[in-house]
């Protein structure tokens, strides 16, 4: 089995959701939103943004700054609050020492992945990122995991692992790219979907997982 190992960003390696609240809190400070802003922004970007979103909120609430301007202030704003916390630092740390490729497989788009890989440290942890938002296409399409592979210098053709915690993107999607999986619980488990190969709470828990197969 290779020693590849792709890692999901948002909800896996980093913690997304509280960035969003803090980054949405901030930047309606700064343009002096109102309340629904505030609460349509929370809404609209649960799971993603983009900056179309902010096109839409501009339109929707009748704003002088331009959408250009709000969506660059949001990414700074999340490349500034997202976190990896050092104990996930640590295991990838470790498993770059047990010579393990590591990879990272996103959804979203380029701008603000990349702002946040390199925010959170990871992008120097890494040995390829993939980001749906570079090709237009997204997880579980098998050809973003292809192109995670190449861009760590690795076959896909070779195995390896997938780790993440939205079970269709990853799990569902790291099943059809031929990958053993990890799934991190938290989200509904979609009926039909095949179960993966570990079920943990905390990505730090797969990265031992990944670490015990290395010794085997």
């Amino acid at each position: 089995m290779s020693r590849l190992a792709l890692f999901d960003l948002d909800g896996t390696l980093a913690d997304r959701q509280s960035a969003l609240s803090d980054a949405v809190t901030s930047l309606c400070q700064t343009y002096a939103l109102a309340p629904e802003a505030d609460q349509w922004l929370r809404t609209e970007l649960v799971d993603r943004a983009n900056a179309g979103d902010f096109a839409r909120l501009r339109d929707a609430f009748g704003l002088e700054a331009s959408a250009a301007d709000l969506w660059r202030e949001y990414v700074d704003l999340m490349s500034a609050a997202v976190t990896c916390r050092p104990e996930v630092r640590e295991g990838l740390a470790r498993l770059r020492a047990a010579a393990w490729t590591i990879g990272i497989i996103t959804n979203g788009a380029g701008d603000i992945q990349r702002a946040k890989l390199a925010g959170t440290g990871l992008a120097d942890q890494v040995d390829g990122v993939a980001v749906s938002g570079d090709l237009e296409i997204r997880k579980p399409d098998v050809r973003l995991f292809e192109l995670a592979a190449v861009r760590c210098g690795v076959s896909l053709a070779d195995g390896g692992w997938m780790i993440g915690d939205n079970p269709s993107g990853d799990i569902g999607g790291g099943h059809q790219a031929g990958l053993r999986t990890i799934w991190l619980r938290g989200r509904p488990w979609p009926d039909g979907l095949p179960p993966a190969h570990h079920v943990v709470d905390d990505v730090t828990d797969a990265i031992t997982i990944l670490l015990n197969e290395t010794s085997e």
